[in-house]
């Protein structure tokens, strides 16, 4: 019985309307809490986690960038900004996971309220505008908490996602991506340079080649050997993307992340936002959730298609079932991420798709999820190939 779903879930959507950003917000205080807490009742509750949550086979590990990866479900940045629960996402079943946005400054972000539900497109609306505590603030948590050194921090894969302080103009966004990059990469198993939020005026414009090669040269220049990775929008046009495949290509990247939030509201079925009464099409802010899925799908195909399959992506967007992480993986994908589909489908989310992936691969005679990589596209070259 998932009481998720059953009774929590409409509880705090249906009845007590409660503000999504406060149920995050108590709900990551929550498990920050129980993530530090050294007690016999805190050790048997994430035991119990464990059993319920997560899901161990050889056939869904993986080992990119030198990593070992128990399973390809990530949490996505957003969800746990500063990093305050880190060793929690294991236990809910995260084959790895993704702290950040964090900015060079502390910055408080937009103006509230700025996270909305769509529950009739199973989507979120946000402007969130990168709120956290600064990287200095993460580096000094992750240090304490993980004792980072040259080596990885742990066994478990942990991102951290950069993001460029809204006090800084772009003529500085690479001095700002680097700075935050050197306070922490230590911490980090790789890293991703957000491009492509659209909630920091002018961030987005940083994804032309030109500004993002001068963020990476300087990410570079001080690199000890960590992974980097670009996260790019849903709404680049086709050329633009090939042009940051290039680019990530030319300058050795690890790999895309595809693809964040996306400013296209035109097909949601909500019209009217109700916490504001303004039409929808007509406020601020990123569509996560569903009406993504689509979309990013087709941009990690094309990337994988451009690349020809030679670089790491990791989808995002519009992930709720098995199905959707499959269609992701087999379009070109090494790793999935959620967070939307997560929040609204409940704990047992990643435990359901991972069992769901298994079924998967039994179902099409492929041994383990790496071979599933891609299998779409190279199926579709070998019955190309078999017509001529």
């Amino acid at each position: 019985m998932d009481i998720y779903q059953l009774a929590l879930r409409p509880l705090l959507f249906n009845i007590l309307k409660a503000d999504p950003e406060q149920v995050h917000r108590s709900a990551l205080d929550y498990l920050a809490t129980l993530d530090h807490s050294k007690t016999f009742g805190s050790d048997i509750l994430k035991a119990s986690w464990r059993q319920w949550f997560c899901l161990e086979d050889p056939r869904l590990e993986q080992t990119l960038w030198g990593k070992h990866f128990l399973n390809p479900i990530g949490l996505a940045a957003g969800f746990d900004k500063d990093g305050v629960a880190p060793g929690i996402w294991p236990t809910l079943g995260f084959g790895f996971s993704e702290l950040g946005t964090v900015t060079y400054h502390p910055q408080p972000g937009n103006d509230k309220p700025r996270l909305f539900r769509l529950p009739d497109d199973l989507a979120a609306l946000n402007r969130m505008g990168f709120n956290n505590l600064g990287s200095e603030a993460m580096a000094a948590r992750l240090t304490d908490r993980f004792f980072c050194r040259d080596a990885s921090p742990s066994s478990y894969p942990l991102g951290i996602n950069l993001g460029k302080s809204k006090v800084t103009d772009e003529a500085n966004a690479a001095a700002d991506y680097a700075g935050s990059f050197q306070r922490l990469q230590n911490c980090g198993d790789y890293f991703v340079v957000n491009v492509s939020s659209p909630n920091t005026p002018g961030l987005r414009n940083l994804q032309a080649v030109d500004m993002l090669a001068k963020i990476v040269t300087a990410m570079q220049e001080i690199n000890r050997s960590r992974p980097i990775l670009v996260k790019i929008a849903p709404d680049l046009a086709w050329e633009d993307i090939a042009a940051v495949v290039e680019l990530s290509q030319n300058m050795e990247l690890a790999g895309i992340i595809a693809t964040n939030t996306t400013i296209d509201k035109a097909s949601l079925n909500t019209k009217i936002l109700k916490e504001t009464s303004n039409l929808l099409i007509d406020e601020a802010g990123g569509i996560s959730g569903a009406p993504l899925r689509d979309r990013s799908t087709a941009v990690i195909r094309y990337i994988y298609q451009t690349s020809q399959g030679q670089l790491p992506i990791i989808g995002v967007g519009g992930v709720f079932t098995a199905d959707d992480a499959w269609d992701k993986i087999t379009a070109g994908a090494s790793l999935v991420q959620l967070y939307t589909g997560w929040t609204y489908q409940g704990p047992w989310t990643v435990l359901r798709i991972l069992q769901g992936l298994l079924n998967k691969l039994e179902a099409h005679g492929l041994e383990n999820i790496g071979q599933a990589v891609g299998y779409a596209e190279k199926n579709l070259g070998v019955r190309a190939a078999s017509t001529l």
